[in-house]
């Protein structure tokens, strides 16, 4: 399992709707993505490499 090595923050691409996701920095230099309206109910991470994140928002 990833381990998350920051505090989650509100995604600057959520805007202001309440429908967005938090991220978080991991021990590997990736990111852990969660729903930000199930912070704290164990909701999934979806969790990725620097590399992957980096091209993820290349595309915006």
């Amino acid at each position: 399992m990833t381990k998350v090595v920051s505090p989650f923050w509100k995604s600057s691409y959520s805007g202001q709707e309440n429908a967005c996701v938090e991220v978080a920095d991991t021990a590997a230099h990736g990111r852990a993505v969660r729903d930000s309206k199930r912070p704290e109910d164990g909701a999934p991470l979806l969790t990725v490499s620097r590399e992957s994140w980096q091209g993820f928002l290349s595309q915006f």
